[in-house]
């Protein structure tokens, strides 16, 4: 995307296990989210917000809600199955070849396909 901010980077870092290992709602979803903010949010309370932003992260919703169907929803629980505070759970989710982390390895692909196709869909319709 070109955005270079390690203080945007820094701020999204909890945002694993399901925001901060608690297996919620999925960091990639929120992680998408995040990136439409940055581009489309307001920089200050006295600013109007761009109602792309609204627009994009409904569309993006929509999309990660479709691409983790299968996982049963759209929480880390669902899709990783992992308990985060389970050290040995998280050993081998990361450590076993055919843990869930494939999954979530192939849906943050996916997540970032179906984000981009979304931002280049709305800069070809308005120029920007």
């Amino acid at each position: 995307m070109g955005i270079e901010d390690d203080a945007a980077i820094r701020a999204v870092g909890a945002f694993g296990g399901g925001i901060a290992g608690s297996g919620n709602v999925c960091g990639i979803l929120l992680g998408g989210i995040a990136l439409i903010s940055n581009m489309y949010s307001r920089a200050d309370l006295a600013g109007k917000e761009d109602p792309r932003m609204w627009t994009l992260s409904k569309k993006y919703l929509a999309a990660f809600e479709k691409l983790a169907e299968p996982c049963g929803g759209i929480t880390c629980r669902d899709i990783a199955r992992v308990d985060w505070t389970d050290r040995a759970a998280v050993k081998r989710y990361y450590s076993d070849p055919d843990s869930t982390r494939a999954t979530c390895i192939r849906l943050v692909g996916d997540a970032a396909h179906a984000l981009g196709g979304l931002l280049e869909q709305e800069k070809a319709e308005t120029g920007q």
